[in-house]
């Protein structure tokens, strides 16, 4: 699907036509910079690579410098595969906000916030022991059983544990577009998007 590369800057609220109030995201989508051309003949699909944000030449690998020097363009931080543009794109050709409306629904997608290693509690939402125990030592957050016995001998799959925690990706689909700032190229959405400030999220047309 055509989409764009953006960053998420914050979050804010805003009005819709009828008064209510919304909690929405503020995210400065491209402008992106066609980077590389795919096509069925050289690499059996039809695609466009968009890249976005600014790298630092020096910190940019001799094989990624000869690929943005072939689309006449800076290095840049983050790239990512779209396809399905009304329009015929060419390298170093710039893809702006323009190609979404108000009003229409997008995926966005997004890596969560890393909470690191982490316990029951925390992680699966588990109560605890509530109470002090009978003599026994640190078991107010502790998981409790996880298995039976000699059969079947072992923990099953899928068992709510202590573990990593966040740093995923996650997509969110049919996040309305609330208003569009071209001169910007901010985009606001209604609701809350993956990641922290300043994390790169994927916009999706529907």
């Amino acid at each position: 699907m055509p989409g764009l590369i953006g960053k998420k800057i914050g979050m804010t609220s805003t009005f819709d036509s009828e008064g209510k109030n919304f909690a929405c995201t503020i995210i400065q989508a491209g402008p992106c910079v066609v980077t590389q051309v795919k096509t069925g003949a050289t690499d059996g699909y039809d695609a466009v690579q968009l890249g976005f944000g600014e790298r630092k030449e020096k910190s940019t690998p001799a094989p990624l410098k000869g690929h943005f020097k072939k689309a006449k363009t800076t290095p840049k931080q983050k790239l990512a595969e779209f396809s399905g543009y009304k329009d015929t794109l060419k390298l170093g050709d710039e893809v702006g906000v323009d190609i979404f409306f108000e009003g229409e629904f997008i995926d966005v997608v997004g890596k969560t916030k890393g909470k690191g290693f982490q316990g029951v509690v925390k992680r699966h939402g588990f109560a605890g022991v509530g109470q002090s125990t009978h003599g026994q030592h640190n078991r107010l957050r502790a998981p409790g059983s996880v298995g039976a016995a000699s059969y079947p001998a072992r923990v099953f799959k899928g068992m709510r544990m202590a573990g990593q925690m966040g740093n995923t990706q996650i997509t969110l689909e049919n996040i309305q577009v609330m208003k569009i700032i071209p001169e910007q190229s901010l985009l606001i959405v209604k609701g809350s998007v993956p990641g922290p400030k300043g994390s790169f999220v994927i916009l999706e047309k529907n």
